[in-house]
């Protein structure tokens, strides 16, 4: 048989696999209809934006396991979260893409970006959407990434990625990926309440202000909370075992109730209240569990410092007053409000195929 010949053998039964992927790519939307889940890829542009990514690094070419590839820069709803097509119009294209796959020349390598363990199609959708339809378990693929400060999996859920968006806006705002590397995970088990967290740390930087007679860094507050006031509660956590005792909650949870906890016992003796530390917070957290209580937590001496209310509503106002400044300045045409969001003017072109 001719090239040629062969050529056009394959492409017919391209067509025919195509036919099989589109039928299986409606049950498979149907079926995440009923769950309510979503079938369609992800959005790289998406995913890069909420997850405040600007860095890239060629890793060269290497071979991708199909499984881990999640989405598209441009293409994301033209197939489903298994790369299966999800319109007729791509038939010929893909039918293409099939036959030169089984021919004696093959493919080129694809094109990915990587986040965390995740991969978005570049370029080359249509070649990995007929290799998996032909069972292959990787792609030759040239890789770049782009780094990420927080956890990124291909299995990820909707509700995960929330979270992740959250966190990474508060690392993004803290800077503590820049002033402290190979900082703790700081993960909290309900998203919004990372303001809180935000709050505390802008608090930080208030009291640093009144102590130092000029205006801190954010990034420096941030440093200087966590090494002297996050940290050495979450080593006493630790050190007690605190989270093995109380399940469904992260260590960052435990510290913010420990905080609330200490500032409602101020608030409720006012001035004549004895000082009050993490480790009194925890003896209180555990009774209130009905915990026996280790004897060498009661006599703990550690050195932790907790803030009053009255430091948080003067740190809120001055938050307030700096707001309506850089407002004041933005509508004058003095200048502009910081911006958390993303800020990026680069543009993707859709993948070729």
């Amino acid at each position: 048989m001719s090239e040629d010949a062969s050529f056009r053998a394959n492409m017919m039964e391209g067509m025919n696999k195509f036919q099989g992927a589109r039928a299986r790519a409606f049950w498979n939307e149907m079926l995440s209809h009923l769950r309510g889940k979503s079938a369609e890829l992800l959005s790289f542009e998406d995913v890069r934006a909420r997850l405040r990514l600007r860095e890239e690094s060629y890793k060269g070419l290497q071979n991708v396991p199909l499984e881990q590839i999640v989405g598209s820069v441009g293409r994301y709803r033209d197939f489903t979260r298994e790369f299966l097509p999800r319109t007729n119009k791509m038939q010929e294209r893909w039918s293409r893409v099939y036959a030169a796959a089984n021919s004696l020349t093959g493919l080129p390598p694809i094109e990915l970006y990587k986040v965390g363990d995740a991969y978005f199609v570049r370029d080359g959708n249509h070649r990995v959407s007929v290799a998996r339809q032909l069972g292959n378990k990787t792609i030759e693929a040239h890789v770049t990434e782009l780094p990420t400060t927080v956890d990124f999996s291909p299995d990820m859920s909707e509700e995960e990625l929330d979270e992740a968006t959250a966190y990474a806006a508060f690392l993004e705002e803290t800077g503590l990926p820049r002033t402290r590397h190979h900082h703790q995970p700081i993960n909290l088990s309900e998203r919004w309440r990372y303001a809180d967290l935000l709050g505390h740390i802008y608090t930080h930087k208030y009291i640093m202000d009144q102590s130092s007679g000029r205006d801190t860094l954010i990034d420096d507050a941030a440093a200087d909370w966590y090494d002297n006031i996050y940290r050495p509660a979450i080593t006493l956590i630790r050190k007690y075992g605190i989270l093995d005792l109380v399940r469904g909650r992260t260590e960052t949870d435990l510290y913010l109730w420990l905080v609330d906890h200490l500032r409602e016992v101020r608030e409720q003796y006012g001035a004549d209240a004895p000082a009050r530390r993490f480790s009194h917070a925890l003896v209180d957290f555990l009774r209130e569990k009905g915990i026996n209580v280790p004897e060498e937590l009661r006599r703990e001496d550690d050195d932790s410092v907790i803030l009053s209310r009255t430091y948080i509503n003067e740190a809120i106002q001055k938050m307030r007053e700096r707001e309506e400044r850089e407002r004041g300045m933005a509508y004058s045409g003095g200048g502009h409000p910081s911006a958390n969001g993303l800020a990026d003017s680069s543009t993707d072109t859709d993948s070729k195929d």
